[in-house]
């Protein structure tokens, strides 16, 4: 038996569950998501809890048993608390700073590289060098923050670039003269 799957969606107070064949729409105090699921998976809203089942021991409906666990569970904390990433600019004259909703970078090119959050995703400069991500749906929050790194990824000599807070970066030696 899956360890995740096993496991019971709790339903916070404040959010609402609508079950409709495989299709799952999760409504909240931060906002609205809806996924289409494995309708070989079998989905139960019991009360408070959401129950997720498999019909057998298949490698495909074992796979399944705990994917689909993890994005109904991923969908409820998203419309109850939201998502959050933050990431970290170093390198002399590197920056970024908002203009409008747009997000404006200064990271070593000629020219500052202008990036467009997607909807329902938001992006907040504290400071210069520290960089917020928030929104309700965890893939689209993970999927913005990790555009914004490819801009300038953290190289391994100084240590200059876009990085995740908490990435470690191992670090190299410079080539030595003798």
């Amino acid at each position: 038996m899956s360890r995740i799957g096993k496991l019971p969606v709790v339903i916070p107070a404040g959010v609402k569950c609508e079950l409709s064949g495989s299709h799952l729409k999760v409504t909240g105090p931060k906002g609205t998501l809806a996924a289409s699921l494995s309708p070989e998976i079998n989905i139960a809203v019991e009360g408070d809890v959401i129950v997720v089942t498999r019909p057998s021991d298949k490698i495909e409906h074992r796979a399944l048993h705990g994917l689909t666990r993890a994005l109904i569970n991923n969908m409820v904390v998203g419309v109850s608390e939201g998502y959050k990433k933050t990431l970290l600019i170093e390198g002399t004259g590197y920056r970024a700073s908002i203009q409008g909703k747009n997000l404006n970078l200064q990271v070593g090119y000629s020219h500052p590289v202008v990036i467009v959050p997607r909807d329902g995703i938001t992006v907040e400069v504290e400071g210069t060098q520290t960089i917020h991500v928030t929104g309700i749906d965890k893939q689209q929050v993970g999927q913005m923050a990790a555009e914004i790194r490819k801009m300038r990824p953290v190289e391994p000599y100084k240590g200059k670039g876009i990085r995740y807070e908490g990435e470690y970066v191992l670090r190299k030696e410079s080539k030595s003269g003798a």
